[in-house]
């Protein structure tokens, strides 16, 4: 069993792996600090269903349940405090969207409330969720 020595040809053949590594390591770096978290509202809904649901990225999501319950963040709101929560997430995220997620049970009046709220804060973008038919 002779140990046998490299010759120069088989050493240059060799690819270092390294820096693609290193590439690769700060690429999953940027892509995990730059991805945008989705805040679940906290409640178990039933959407409603629509012919012209399409998909949306929103950033601030709020759900209302069959018994009209409001929920922001995982946290049951009461209706007096919806405007000043919806304040202090539009400012987390002024360019955000808001989407409402009502249950089917839920009644037009809540959905009234928090898009109202929305209004005199300053979201323009306001939706409501739907499951698609």
């Amino acid at each position: 069993m002779s140990k046998r020595k490299k010759t120069a040809e088989e050493e240059a053949g060799a690819i270092d792996l390294t820096p693609m590594l290193d590439v690769v390591f700060i690429m999953l770096i940027f892509f995990i600090v730059t991805a945008t978290f989705i805040k679940e509202p906290g409640a178990d809904i039933e959407k409603p269903e629509a012919t012209t649901a399409e998909l949306k990225a929103a950033s601030i999501l709020v759900a209302i349940n069959d018994s009209d319950e409001i929920w922001i963040a995982k946290e049951k709101v009461d209706e007096r405090q919806v405007r000043i929560v919806l304040e202090r997430l539009y400012s987390e995220n002024p360019k955000g969207w808001l989407v409402i997620q009502t249950d089917k049970g839920s009644s037009i009046e809540k959905i009234a409330l928090i898009a109202d709220a929305a209004r005199k804060i300053g979201i323009t973008k306001v939706s409501v969720a739907t499951e698609k038919s």
